[in-house]
């Protein structure tokens, strides 16, 4: 394993920030398969079943989305109102309320509404109609903490760096009811002594306040989230440095998609990001036709292919095993 992936996985101390930043995209690294949700595509999302199995198809890195219980515990899941991904909607009919949520009404049930100990009594289940419902009503809910004991465990028993890569989800509305998630987040990963830049993990989120805030609390490597075109200019990708480390961005940023469904030429943007110190990781590759562009003809191991030739330093996907075999062979 070469240095710039013992570094990028957290094994490793780094250097300064700009010697990491030259690691990232020196040409010969191998990116980081980040295991969206888990190995979301084969197992319900944000379980621990999902995780593991991530684990075990070659994910260097596993993602949980993290939100809050009524009283005050981190759960990975990838909204607050869960019940389209849990069974929440039959064991607690009486709790269902509507909220605004970052300027969007939502009706449904949320986390904080919910003790941990209820949260533990609901069962996961698939959020995509197209995707295997075999596994519905099999797992339970993890908790961040429970998140990291696997990866640490993992680790441990393969002998290879597991990193963690938890998002805030809904920052400033978990701050606004006194359920503020960023604290919290970094005294888990204080106790499981991920605290350095070196560390096998990245905090992402969409809202730059959260980052901001996290900034001066911590050194592990923080990543902006980004969607639109006018979020990575380089005035922009600028700024963004000022208290990230990187960015994830949004797939069609760096390979636009017609209306046809073609891709079309890939942008500067990886290039952009490199040359203002940001990595980037890319997000989120998946097999199904609904997500696949059709330029790859149903081969998702070619799209997986054109983003390590295009110097992405890692990429989210629903399906580790498919982004892991083409990696490794690189």
């Amino acid at each position: 394993m070469s240095v710039t992936i013992l570094i990028r996985a957290g094994l490793i101390r780094a250097g300064a920030g700009a010697a990491l930043a030259a690691a990232l995209v020196q040409a010969d690294a191998r990116p980081l398969v980040i295991a969206h949700r888990g190995a979301s595509g084969h197992r319900p999302e944000h379980t621990i079943e999902a995780y593991t199995l991530a684990i075990s198809m070659g994910a260097d890195v596993i993602e949980p989305d993290l939100v809050s219980t009524k009283d005050g515990v981190l759960i990975a899941r990838h909204e607050n109102e869960i019940g389209g991904t849990t069974d929440v909607a039959e064991k607690f009919a009486s709790r269902k309320t509507t909220k605004k949520i970052d300027g969007a009404t939502i009706s449904g049930w949320f986390t904080e509404d919910f003790t941990l100990a209820e949260i533990k009594t609901l069962r996961a289940r698939e959020r995509l109609e197209f995707r295997s419902h075999d596994y519905d009503g099999k797992f339970a809910i993890p908790t961040f903490e429970e998140v990291l004991a696997l990866a640490e465990a993992k680790s441990t028993e393969l002998g290879r760096p597991i990193g963690v890569y938890p998002e805030t989800k809904h920052p400033t509305y978990f701050r606004s009811i006194n359920l503020p998630l960023e604290d919290t987040l970094l005294q888990q990963l204080k106790t499981h002594k991920l605290t350095d830049k070196s560390s096998a993990v990245f905090i992402q989120s969409f809202e730059p306040s959260s980052l901001q805030y996290l900034r001066p609390k911590t050194n592990v490597r923080l990543v902006q989230l980004v969607q639109s075109p006018v979020d990575v200019t380089p005035a922009k990708l600028a700024a963004i440095k000022a208290y990230a480390d990187g960015i994830g961005v949004e797939k069609r940023l760096v390979v636009p998609v017609g209306q046809d469904g073609v891709t079309q030429p890939p942008t500067s943007l990886i290039r952009d990001a490199h040359a203002a110190g940001l990595f980037v990781h890319a997000w989120t590759l998946r097999r199904e036709p609904q997500f696949l562009p059709k330029s790859y003809q149903g081969d998702m191991a070619a799209e997986v292919k054109q983003f390590v030739e295009l110097g992405v330093d890692g990429m989210f996907t629903d399906f580790p095993d498919i982004a892991a075999s083409v990696i490794k062979k690189k």
